[in-house]
């Protein structure tokens, strides 16, 4: 028999996509879903209240968390799994919708006898072309956020060096070092051994560092191609280019900071902070990269938080 599930969902203005993601697991996964957890992160509009309203008659417990500040994105989901009893997790975009057989394969795969060292799972995700979205990951090094700062990772030359795994065509199952968050199945034991998210990641890079946790202590992450689901990707912060940037540079030195040597973390906020400008700002009047005035309003307010990550991940 397949075990039940928790499905975590964090949400923050995207109560409307949210419904329609309800809707999708009751409709195709009602009967393996112990209970759906959304973790509404202080959303400034009223609709999450109307939740429970817009998706009626469910085969599983829709339970609402309503913050009244934002946790960090890690800081809700571990919130939202806290509540939950399944064996499996899964955390969920609100923008993901899954389709018919998206969770039952991956949790299937994951009891079968010989995958006991599968601790996490990820399937093929559908962009709105309905094109293979390529959503896997490398453990990123030092040369990865050289490379990056510098621009040259956007060369085709240079994608091996990539964190996305672009250069794959995601077309078949495969163990990989990390499948993207949106739809991300693990094991309770392993996340609770983990202790969760690192909450330190105000959003982006955290289930990357969970993944890379995961893969420490002996298990793999799997992505598999016979199940899919819809993943409109970007969420809210597709309109806020200099936000999301920032957030994005903001955890690569988080990560930088936890895993790294010394030296090497320093590195990586020297590249980022004196080559990389540069680079993107020549790829912004180009038209490639989010437009010039985002670009350097993300790296200043980076600048500004740079105190504040060295004292979350206590380095001098």
């Amino acid at each position: 028999m397949t075990a039940r599930v928790d499905i975590v969902i964090v949400n923050c203005h995207v109560s409307s996509q949210l419904a329609e993601t309800v809707r999708s697991i009751q409709r195709f996964h009602g009967h393996l879903i112990q209970a759906v957890i959304v973790v509404d992160s202080a959303s400034s509009d009223s609709s999450i209240a109307q939740l429970p309203s817009m998706v009626q008659s469910l085969a599983f417990e829709l339970k609402i968390i309503r913050n009244n500040t934002n946790l960090r994105f890690g800081g809700a989901c571990n919130q939202g799994a806290a509540l939950g009893k399944s064996s499996s997790i899964l955390f969920l975009n609100p923008d993901t919708r899954p389709f018919a057989t998206s969770l039952e394969i991956s949790v299937t795969y994951m009891q079968r006898p010989e995958n006991t060292s599968v601790g996490i799972t990820g399937i093929q995700l559908l962009d709105e072309n309905s094109e293979v979205s390529r959503s896997c990951s490398h453990f990123p090094d030092l040369t990865t956020w050289l490379m990056t700062s510098a621009g040259l990772s956007k060369l085709p030359i240079f994608k091996r060096f990539d964190m996305p795994m672009t250069d794959w065509s995601h077309s078949q199952t495969r163990q990989v070092d990390h499948v993207i968050g949106a739809f991300y199945l693990i094991r309770r034991s392993l996340f609770e051994r983990l202790g969760g998210f690192d909450d330190r990641f105000f959003v982006y890079l955290e289930d990357l560092d969970l993944s890379y946790r995961a893969h420490t202590l002996g298990y793999i992450s799997m992505y598999l191609t016979d199940s899919q689901a819809f993943h409109a990707g970007g969420g809210t912060s597709r309109q806020i280019k200099a936000t999301r940037l920032y957030y994005a540079l903001r955890s690569r030195l988080t990560y930088a900071f936890i895993h790294y040597k010394k030296y090497q973390a320093w590195l990586v906020v020297l590249a980022t902070l004196t080559i990389e400008p540069i680079s993107r700002s020549l790829f912004a009047l180009a038209g490639v990269e989010a437009g010039f005035v985002n670009t350097w309003s993300a790296y200043v307010r980076l600048c500004k938080a740079l105190p504040d990550i060295l004292r979350r991940c206590r380095y001098p």
